[in-house]
């Protein structure tokens, strides 16, 4: 299977349905430093990264709100001093699709070429 931080999103429409349990955990684990908690009874994908300051945090907010924009999938981003949170989900099916663990996969990627 192709690399997810090299692949696409595709556009949600509602109509798919979220993945299952059995299907996100296997999405996971090849986003391994990524947990799926439930909000509300939405399950969402999260990820703190540290940083050593808070320009760097905000910097790295402004690379994924950057990838967000151009993938058209926008997550949930708290920019804290030294650490910066990310939570995707899909809005419109209420759940996890394939995009958002392709989205994590990205955001991954921006973190390791910070360094």
């Amino acid at each position: 299977m192709t690399a997810l931080s090299s692949q696409t999103c595709v556009p949600c429409r509602g109509s798919e349905p979220p993945l299952s349990p059995e299907e996100m955990e296997k999405m996971r684990i090849l986003v391994d430093n990524w947990r799926i908690v439930d909000r509300g009874g939405t399950p969402k994908l999260t990820r703190s990264y540290k940083f050593s300051n808070f320009k760097a945090a905000l910097a790295f907010t402004q690379k994924v709100g950057e990838a967000a924009e151009q993938a058209g999938h926008h997550p949930k981003l708290i920019t804290e001093w030294g650490k910066v949170s990310v939570f995707w989900w899909t809005h419109v099916i209420n759940g996890l699709h394939q995009n958002d663990f392709i989205m994590a996969a990205k955001t991954d990627l921006a973190y390791e070429q910070e360094d």
